[in-house]
């Protein structure tokens, strides 16, 4: 059984590697990090040409048509670059509501655009208490006329400083619905929050008798969650990658009592349960994004789940290989260590999803 990729989809990994490796350097990070925005306007605009925007936008709308497991590829160099900015969140989460409940005049008006660079996406989902229950979304959705109105409070927006359109999930009549609004509609007011990891910025996102139109209901949320899973364990695969990598390398040129470190069995054996943890989970996801185009919620929970407690204990191992040095600001380590908290808790912790998969198989 041939459990890789196709030609087509390693070419197009590599040439995520090699751009991202020339383009999108540490220092570029830092830059970014550094920056009132937190937006690479130059890197996206490289980004825009290759096509990545467009990636999984359907051929009629301007897209590539592609599906997850092949942008899978593109968010797991992402993940191991710490590439900054809202391309999970613009050209992944966002476009993959529209195209899922978006109508032809909603999809035509945002997602041709969005294929060739020209506006930015995001998602609102969590609010206050942080979870992504539907008993903790309260923001109200209410029919007004031929469209709808939507009044609440929404928590780490991603990008909201600089997007064109968010997706909204409110409450109507009980049930979580997605909404797409303007981000310059009436009754949208932004404030930038801080966050863990700079290399995304958040903000809060009120809502006052905002108008909205309707993507779908609880089915469709469901599926953005799926989508999110599926992308943030694509990207915390790539960032273990790369957190590995740098701690075996420092660990061949650091030296204690006259050799190298890594010739110690202790740090030989927290590289090998990195590794260990990769292997298994790469498949896991692989999986995941080769379902996702149809029912693949308990793929994409336990790819989630799974992935992030992979990253988070990678990243904690790789800091300490490093030692002393590992825990400073200058050095490059803390990138990736602070973007696995954010993913470990972005659009659902592993605990949520564990219970996800146990609801799922009716354990």
């Amino acid at each position: 059984m041939d459990f890789g990729l196709s030609e087509e989809q390693q070419q197009l990994k590599d040439s995520a590697r090699a751009f991202l490796s020339g383009e999108c350097p540490t220092t570029v990070v830092r830059k970014v990090m550094a920056s009132e925005d937190g937006y690479p306007r130059e890197l996206y605009a490289e980004i825009a040409k290759l096509g990545w925007c467009g990636l999984v936008v359907p051929e009629e709308f301007g897209g590539a048509g592609l599906g997850m497991l092949d942008m899978a590829m593109i968010l797991e160099e992402a993940g191991y670059a710490a590439m900054p900015g809202p391309f999970l969140f613009s050209s992944v989460l966002a476009p993959s509501a529209l195209k899922l409940g978006g109508s032809k005049e909603i999809n035509a008006k945002w997602l041709a655009p969005l294929a060739e660079g020209k506006v930015v996406g995001t998602v609102a989902v969590v609010e206050a208490a942080g979870s992504i229950e539907a008993a903790d979304i309260g923001a109200t959705a209410t029919k007004a006329g031929a469209g709808w109105r939507i009044n609440g409070v929404k928590m780490l927006v991603p990008y909201a400083n600089v997007a064109d359109f968010i997706v909204v999930a409110a409450n109507d009549s009980g049930e979580i619905s997605l909404f797409v609004v303007d981000a310059k509609a009436a009754g949208v007011t932004t404030r930038s929050l801080k966050n863990l990891d700079l290399t995304r910025r958040v903000s809060s996102v009120e809502l006052k008798d905002t108008p909205a139109e309707l993507l779908g209901g609880e089915n469709l949320f469901a599926r953005l969650v799926d989508v999110a899973s599926i992308a943030i364990a694509a990207d915390s695969l790539g960032g273990t990658e790369r957190a590995l990598e740098m701690a075996v390398e420092y660990s061949k040129v650091r030296e204690q009592f006259g050799k190298p470190i890594g010739s110690f069995q202790a740090l030989k054996h927290a590289a090998a349960e990195i590794v260990a943890d990769i292997e298994p989970a790469r498949a896991l996801l692989w999986y995941a994004a080769y379902r996702a185009d149809g029912k693949c919620s308990r793929e994409a929970s336990m790819a989630k789940a799974r992935l992030c407690d992979v990253y988070s204990r990678g990243t904690g191992s790789a800091v300490l290989m490093h030692g002393g040095i590992g825990f400073t600001w200058e050095h490059d380590m803390h990138l990736w260590y602070k973007r696995a908290r954010f993913n470990e808790s972005y659009f659902g912790s592993p605990g949520y999803h564990r219970e996800r998969v146990a609801e799922l198989g009716d354990y």
